[in-house]
Formats: C-alpha cells, structure tokens, sequence
C-alpha cells in the first residue's frame, strides 16, 4: 500500500474529497474513515446485510449502490453516486438532533437520504425497498447532462488508434 508521501500528498495541504467540494479533510483523517469504512463492510448489522442483498448487483431497477462510503466527514450506510442517493440503516441507538446536523450538511453537498430503521428492514423489506425506489426516481441524475466544459469535437480521437 502506498503512503500519502509516495503519492504526493503532504500532511500540512488537506485533499479536495467529495469531487473537488473541499471537505478539508487531513490524509490522516481520511484514511481513518476509509479503514472504518473497509471494518464496518467486513463487519455488516444484520439488516444491513439484508438490505445489501437486496441492493447489491444493480437488482434495484439498476440502480448501482455502494456499501459504507466515505463522503466528508461522515459514513454512510449505503450510497447510490449517480442519483446522490443515501439509505442509512438506523438502529435503537441512533440520536435524533445528530442525524438531521448529519443529513443537512450533506444536503447542502446535493445529497438527499433515506432513513429506514433496523425493525423495518427486517419486517418489511418490501416498504423498505419501495421507499428507496421512490426516492431514486424523483431524485435527477447526476451525471444525465452534458458536461458544461466538453472537450473540443473529436479532441483525443485519432484514426486507426485502438483504444
């Protein structure tokens, strides 16, 4: 594994994470989230292994979802990039005030998130994924427009280049 000094990073020039919005987190900071992270996928709650199971593959009317993202500052259950989607798994323990701090400084990135309890995972699997469903479907897409830079016509394309 590479250190941050192999890749060129220094301690004392915080990374641009969250695609260049500036979360200001330290290398030191981020790579502790991501072992977290990496920990909490090794070690899934069981209804988020049963959300998973339903989730994983694109089963969700193709929608693509990843397990235990970093995003900021925060840990997220599970996270569909192209719709800026979250689905949090909330158990007994979850603290009301902190989970809508949590979820408005990641709206106020463009990330909108669904919270579904432990109990509703396990005895309604079906509400649960309707509910997400739903929510895909009103959310735009992410990456459906055009990029407001593009490239000049046909820059990069040589002829006979296989790629």
């Amino acid at each position: 594994m590479n250190s941050p000094i192999d890749k060129g990073w220094r301690k004392e020039a915080p990374p641009l994470q969250g695609r260049g919005l500036g979360w200001g987190l330290s290398v030191e900071r981020l790579a502790e989230l991501n072992r977290r992270a990496t920990e909490m996928r090794r070690n899934p709650t069981e209804p988020e292994k049963r959300l998973w199971r339903n989730l994983s593959d694109s089963q969700l009317s193709g929608h693509k979802f990843r397990r235990q993202s970093v995003i900021g500052q925060f840990i997220v259950d599970f996270l569909c990039p192209q719709k800026a989607l979250i689905v949090e798994v909330d158990g007994d323990t979850h603290d009301a005030d902190k989970d809508r701090l949590r979820d408005d400084i990641l709206a106020e990135r463009g990330f909108r998130v669904v919270r579904v309890t432990n109990h509703d995972v396990m005895a309604n699997m079906d509400g649960v994924l309707q509910a997400v469903l739903a929510a895909l479907e009103e959310a735009p897409g992410r990456w459906d427009n055009p990029h407001p830079n593009p490239s000049p016509e046909g820059e990069g394309l040589k002829e006979g280049c296989a790629g």
